[in-house]
C-alpha cells in the first residue's frame, strides 16, 4: 500500500494488516462533533490526554479520511491495540503538519 504524502496520508500497521489513514477536515469536523469540542483550540487541548475510547474516536476518524471507512466502523466490534492506535494517530497528525 502506498500513501499520498503530498495528500498528508500515512501508512500504518492495524491488527496485522496495512491501513492508510488521513487527516482531512472532514476528520477533524468528526472528532470535534464526537469529542464534544467547540474548534480547533478546544480539539488540541482535549488531545493532549485521550481515554481509549477518545483514541479509537480519533482513529476512526483518520481512517475514514484515508478512505478505509470499512475499518473505521469495526472499530467499536474489534478494536486495535492502543499502542498501534496510538502511534497510527501520531503518525496521520505529524505527516498534515
Amino acid at each position: 500500500m502506498v500513501a499520498n504524502g503530498a495528500r498528508g496520508e500515512v501508512v500504518a500497521r492495524l491488527a496485522g494488516a496495512e491501513r492508510r489513514l488521513c487527516l482531512t477536515l472532514g476528520a477533524l469536523a468528526e472528532m470535534e462533533t464526537a469529542l464534544e469540542c467547540e474548534g480547533l483550540a478546544a480539539l488540541a487541548e482535549r488531545m493532549r490526554a485521550l481515554s481509549t475510547s477518545d483514541l479509537t474516536v480519533v482513529l476512526a476518524a483518520l481512517l475514514r479520511g484515508g478512505g478505509e471507512g470499512a475499518l473505521a466502523d469495526r472499530l467499536a466490534v474489534a478494536p486495535v491495540d492502543p499502542r498501534e492506535a496510538a502511534e497510527a494517530v501520531a503518525r496521520a497528525f505529524a505527516a498534515a503538519a
